[in-house]
């Protein structure tokens, strides 16, 4: 249960910041003001409800990855092994993770229908330049905790991390990662997610 409610959630998670960001609103401002439209869109889209992984895919890199750090995201899911990449590496460690997680929970997007955010206090100052954002996601059940870390780009806030239920997104992928690097190298783990991003997507 636990874990079903954690990849229904980390589906969300991209799909919450899907809108044009702008430099006056504040990190927390900007997750409640987009939370509410995007998570509407899902209800009223039934191929996304359906686990469509392309049109996911789609919605994703249009809407979502411009404010996101995904180079940052996947480094911290590498680990140590990212300065060992090569640019080319690097590029398609980047590519194939992000289908990795558009396919993995794309399935689970099926799942959002009632789920409202409520949003926690945010403790930053002003010249802060990476915050958490702490909110409550209410729907049926007890609230589930979505935490997400942001950190200032020029004049637009990024997320690189999200927390679902105490777990944090890049710390689920990092030891897996790890072991297939030390077991095939960096050439073996892109291979492996190449692999997992081909086969039929699981429904859910």
């Amino acid at each position: 249960m636990l874990m079903r409610y954690w990849t229904a959630l980390v589906a969300t998670v991209f799909l919450l910041l899907g809108s044009a960001a702008h430099a006056e609103t504040a990190p927390d401002a900007l997750v409640k003001q987009l939370s509410t439209e995007v998570i509407d869109t899902v209800k009223a889209d039934k191929e996304i409800q359906a686990g469509d992984v392309r049109k996911v895919i789609a919605l994703v890199d249009s809407k979502v990855l411009p404010h996101v750090n995904f180079q940052r995201m996947t480094s911290m899911a590498v680990g140590r092994y990212w300065r060992q990449a090569t640019p080319e590496q690097k590029s398609r460690l980047q590519d194939e993770f992000k289908v990795l997680l558009v396919r993995t929970y794309s399935g689970a997007l099926s799942q959002v229908r009632d789920q409202s955010v409520v949003m926690k206090p945010l403790r930053a100052q002003p010249a802060d330049t990476e915050v958490l954002v702490r909110t409550e996601v209410k729907g049926k059940g007890d609230p589930i905790q979505l935490d997400y870390r942001l950190e200032k780009s020029g004049d637009t806030w990024k997320i690189y991390d999200v927390n679902v239920l105490g777990v944090w997104l890049v710390e689920t992928y990092r030891s897996s990662f790890a072991q297939e690097i030390s077991a095939s190298g960096i050439d073996g783990l892109i291979s492996k997610l190449a692999e997992r991003n081909k086969a039929p997507a699981a429904k859910s």
